[in-house]
């Protein structure tokens, strides 16, 4: 049990270590956004939105 414990810390810790490296190998640290909405009648790409049928989403 601690072996399967001390094996999930670690993938975790690697998993964090890459994300951090990429962080600060990328311009100005940032990532962009990416919507990936699909039309599931037509399958194209779609613009982003909150589900509520708007295509604008209004953080309140």
């Amino acid at each position: 049990m601690l072996k399967l414990v001390l094996i999930t810390v670690g993938l975790l810790a690697l998993a964090i270590a890459g994300i951090a490296i990429k962080m600060f190998v990328k311009k100005d640290g940032e990532f962009k956004k990416s919507c990936s909405t699909v039309n599931p009648d037509t399958g194209e790409k779609m613009g982003c939105s909150c589900g509520g049928g708007s295509n604008s989403c209004h953080n309140d």
